[in-house]
């Protein structure tokens, strides 16, 4: 059983817990999630706790940390989240991972603060490249069905394409189980921000820290993985067979993958 802390980060109290020992690892879950169902369940933490210091948090907006409405309040401001925990635990620097929307935000963290990261995980998604009017017209149709307590055009964007297509009644029903004893108003007020979480594919692929990208082949974000491989031959990229966007992180080959390329890692020199 992990015990939940809290600190204020610039006025929004933030759930986090550690697990384990060695050097840290931040991880950063994904959109209308939780610290819990995007890693402990998954046994992410456990894994990664055999061998580093792992530290996860509820992004604002999510889980137990604080939920404003204001979309003011989230942006760039996710990622500094990330940067005050580890000041307040005394970190100067770790290794982060996101997935899905934590991928975003890590993105975007680790090209304007690189100092601060030994090296980066890429999840289910490589970070808000570039902004688009589509991009836009997305988000602005998602943020509104949230505000009605839906979640419809997501579940389709990133429905698996050899599933059969989910009713309207479906969908409804899907949205309430994913919502449920969640602040919809707090994840509208996220997905508006998201333009402001943008960042080049020129800035991702110069980012200095080694960098692993994992995505599930039948999940729509592949495409940008590829993208950024070409950008950055460098990097390493995992594909799991068969995964979608929602079940990649349970599959056994992600944390494997985690694991391999964290232990590849040199050491990080003493602060």
């Amino acid at each position: 059983m992990l015990d939940d802390r809290y600190f204020d980060s610039a006025g929004v109290p933030i759930r986090y817990v550690e697990a384990g020992g060695g050097e840290p690892v931040i991880l950063l879950h994904g959109f209308s999630s939780s610290l819990d169902e995007g890693w402990v369940e998954r046994g992410v933490v456990d894994e990664l706790a055999r061998s580093h210091r792992v530290v996860a948090f509820d992004s604002r907006g999510h889980g137990k940390s604080g939920q404003p409405h204001d979309p003011a309040a989230y942006g760039p401001e996710m990622g500094r989240d990330a940067i005050r925990l580890m000041d307040h635990l005394g970190l100067p620097r770790a290794h982060v991972m996101g997935y899905s929307m934590g991928a975003h935000v890590a993105a975007q963290l680790v090209t304007r603060s690189p100092a601060r990261f030994a090296s980066l995980i890429l999840g289910g998604a490589v970070g808000r490249l570039d902004w688009s009017e589509a991009d836009q017209a997305r988000v602005d149709i998602e943020a509104a069905e949230l505000d009605q307590g839906l979640l419809s055009s997501q579940i389709l964007r990133l429905w698996p394409k050899d599933q059969p297509v989910p009713s309207a009644g479906e969908l409804k029903a899907i949205s309430a189980r994913r919502l449920a004893g969640k602040d919809p108003l707090a994840l509208a007020a996220a997905r508006r921000s998201n333009p402001e979480q943008v960042v080049t594919l020129a800035d991702l692929a110069a980012t200095p820290v080694p960098l692993l990208g994992i995505v599930g082949t039948a999940d729509p974000y592949r495409k940008d993985f590829e993208r950024l491989r070409t950008a950055r031959p460098g990097m390493e990229l995992v594909l799991i067979e068969g995964a979608a966007h929602g079940n990649a992180v349970g599959r056994p080959e992600y944390v494997a993958a985690v694991r391999g390329f964290l232990a590849r890692q040199p050491p990080m020199a003493a602060a």
